[in-house]
């Protein structure tokens, strides 16, 4: 007497779990990568940004000819810099997102940048404005702008007297940067 096993199709309820577990422990180990990842990109993404409005400022002072200034000030909920013309205190950010700073009397905006505490990226400036000269793009004062992200990684702006960016970064793993 000869017996017939019916075929199988499909995959069984214990096989779905071990599929399941173990991609939940492959997703469990890539996530923390994944942040980092995430983190370094935010960081370099406003590193660069910093870096071209450095450069805008300078171009732009010389195009205009006209006194530009990069203030850093403080907003609800983070911080933002400012390009504007204008003295130093004649501008301030908008506390609500993204909106273009407010300058009073003469000053005009000409760009702002917020940053979020929620994006875990700042930039901490040791200067609080530097105003860049439109007759030869220099600059006053020198500065280091530190672009500061999640984890310690920073990344360091430095402008010199001739309104110059050299940038850089105190830690060696940031690929794309030399170290300072």
């Amino acid at each position: 007497m000869r017996t017939h096993t019916a075929r199988q199709r499909g995959i069984t309820l214990i096989e779905t779990c071990m599929v399941l577990a173990v991609s939940t422990v492959l997703a469990t180990a890539a996530l923390p990568s994944l942040q980092e990842m995430i983190a370094a990109r935010r960081l370099d993404n406003v590193a660069n940004q910093l870096a071209n409005d450095v450069h805008l400022i300078r171009t732009a002072a010389v195009v205009r000819n006209q006194a530009l200034r990069l203030s850093f000030l403080p907003r609800t909920g983070g911080s933002c810099y400012v390009i504007h013309t204008g003295s130093a205190g004649q501008c301030e950010c908008s506390n609500s997102g993204n909106d273009p700073a407010i300058c009073r009397g003469n000053a005009r905006e000409i760009k702002t940048v917020s940053l979020s505490y929620a994006d875990q990226i700042s930039v901490v400036p040791n200067v609080s404005s530097v105003v860049f000269d439109p007759m030869h793009g220099t600059s006053v004062p020198t500065g280091t702008l530190r672009v500061v992200g999640a984890g310690g990684r920073e990344v360091h702006h430095i402008i010199n007297v001739m309104g110059r960016v050299r940038s850089c970064s105190p830690s060696p793993a940031l690929p794309g940067y030399r170290t300072c």
